[in-house]
């Protein structure tokens, strides 16, 4: 079990954050245990088909004797992001410029592996590879679906923030996972582990994760910047995509709305929609406006993009309109 103590700084300073860097690390979990990641099949089944590509293999290399099986992951590799929607070449250059004594103490603390001990060995050396080796995982792997991922993340960071504003720190930490809780003036995660960590006024990110099928709180020491990792929701809907009948919704709405409503099962911009569809920007405004006027999509704002989601009123007859209230869902 995992204790998180918070003062009254660290709950002030309670942040939400997407890492596009977390994802691309904790992606290579999911290509190497598709059974434990089964949701991501769509996906894994061609990023594992890209590590068979020589050069990419050996250019990957020293990322994934880091991250295989039975690792343990050093918390220099993901950092918090500096912002609240990270960016990758941001993450990277803070993990650039760890300093090589706190790259060899988070070494030491796990398993030896070939790569690890040369890293531990020749810093200077070793950690551009390692950060070279996460870019371009990232560009092959993650990058081309990550306006998707990023959509679904930010979506449930204004789900989180709801609830927080409903219900306050008891109802955002109680609703992260069934294995959190607030008790007191701590988090408790129920995991294997048997670590007591105060916060001491540096706060805690929250970060939602695709790839996360459980809490993870990552840090290893007092000096390590604290993070929380938690499965972000509606993960099942990431890879899938509802297609209408001929018949039904798409009698009642049109074919073109009734395909809008049916791709917002998947939070989604005007433009992805615009895209996922072939229609024009303007076409997916006129249709988005007239199914929130309906009460069957909602739109929540982060920065300068809005995010469209059916409400629970708009899934109800997407499945009432499909037989058996089964989808057809074609995998993307």
């Amino acid at each position: 079990m995992t204790e998180v103590r918070f003062d009254t700084e660290d709950v002030v300073d309670v942040r939400f954050a997407v890492s596009p860097l977390w994802e691309t690390v904790a992606g290579l979990w999911a290509v190497g245990e598709p059974e434990r990641h089964a949701v991501h099949l769509p996906w894994s089944r061609p990023a594992r088909a890209l590590l068979r590509r020589p050069e990419l293999a050996r250019r990957v290399a020293p990322l994934r004797d880091l991250v295989g099986p039975g690792s343990c992951l050093p918390d220099f590799l993901t950092p918090p992001p500096v912002s609240a929607l990270g960016e990758i070449e941001q993450e990277l250059a803070v993990v650039a410029a760890t300093p090589a004594d706190r790259v060899r103490a988070e070494l030491a603390g796990g398993p030896a592996s070939p790569f690890a001990r040369q890293l531990a060995t020749d810093v200077p050396g070793r950690l551009p590879e390692l950060v070279d080796a996460v870019r371009l995982w990232w560009r092959a792997a993650v990058e081309p679906h990550w306006p998707r991922m990023r959509a679904l993340l930010e979506a449930d960071i204004a789900h989180r923030t709801r609830q927080f504003s409903a219900g306050g720190v008891r109802a955002l930490f109680g609703g992260l996972h069934p294995g959190a809780r607030w008790a007191g003036d701590r988090l408790v995660v129920d995991d294997r582990l048997d670590t007591v960590l105060g916060l001491g006024g540096r706060g805690l990110p929250l970060l939602p994760s695709v790839f996360a099928d459980r809490c993870v709180l990552l840090t290893s020491s007092a000096t390590a910047p604290p993070v929380a990792i938690y499965p972000a929701r509606a993960v099942g809907t990431l890879w899938e995509r509802q297609e209408i009948s001929p018949d039904g919704l798409a009698r009642l709405l049109g074919r073109s709305r009734a395909r809008v409503l049916a791709l917002t099962t998947s939070p989604s911009t005007t433009t992805q929609l615009a895209a996922r569809t072939g229609l024009s920007l303007g076409a997916v405004s006129q249709h988005l406006g007239v199914l929130r006027a309906s009460g069957l999509v909602t739109g929540h704002r982060y920065r300068h993009e809005v995010h469209y989601t059916a409400t629970e009123f708009g899934a109800a007859l997407l499945d009432r309109s499909q037989p058996d209230g089964a989808g057809a869902l074609e995998a993307i």
